[in-house]
């Protein structure tokens, strides 16, 4: 099981009929979640306390059966960098480097996957014409499919995404939802999905409300 929550919630974020906090909660190896919220329930914060970089909660987070809130600053990079993988809402890319620099700085920290398979996701999500240019000057759905690709080149055991399709028209959400369970399946990695509405772009097992 990658996270247990017990009893987790953030002091500042009503917990009305919530499904999620203040709950015994667990998300199993393998499974596939979505978590549906309204604006200001706290989907960003949930993902970023999975992600270690929220720490003002209340309750306890465990990850693969530890508490993670003894976790030192060491052991959160190291998670982060072979376990963990996310495509945050605010994307957090550099803005005055190329898309291309974007994939390869993340692609060079673990050398997890060869750089023609970069060019073949990039070719694939459309954005191959983009990968010059610098993040500034594309579309935020460019920059979307740049975030994608880049949260694909890590090692992960489970995937953590944000509202990751929220400017990306149809054709463009079903042929990154599909590169993306392709990779989490082939890792047979948790996949955990917050978002405003319901969808049909993964085969979810569960779907919580926040």
């Amino acid at each position: 099981m990658p996270f247990h929550l017990s009893k987790l919630k953030i002091p500042y974020i009503a917990q009305l009929q919530s499904e999620i906090w203040n709950t015994e909660l667990v998300f199993d190896s393998g499974g596939c979640y979505h978590i549906r919220a309204r604006s200001g329930q706290g989907k960003s914060s949930l993902i970023h306390t999975l992600y270690g970089i929220q720490k003002n909660y209340e309750g306890k987070l465990f990850f693969k059966g530890k508490n993670a809130g003894v976790y030192t600053q060491d052991e959160w990079c190291d998670v982060r960098a072979r376990q963990l993988s996310i495509v945050f809402q605010d994307l957090r890319l550099f803005e005055d480097m190329t898309a291309l620099q974007n994939l390869l700085v993340k692609n060079e920290l673990t050398a997890f996957t060869s750089a023609d398979t970069v060019l073949l996701w990039a070719d694939r999500l459309g954005i191959a014409h983009a990968l010059q240019r610098k993040i500034h000057t594309l579309s935020y759905g460019e920059r979307q499919r740049v975030a994608i690709i880049r949260a694909l080149l890590q090692p992960f055991e489970c995937l953590l995404l944000d509202e990751p399709f929220s400017h990306l028209d149809q054709e463009n959400i079903r042929v990154a939802s599909e590169l993306i369970f392709e990779e989490v399946s082939k890792k047979k990695a948790t996949l955990i999905v917050c978002d405003l509405e319901s969808d049909t772009h993964f085969p979810y097992h569960v779907t919580l409300n926040l």
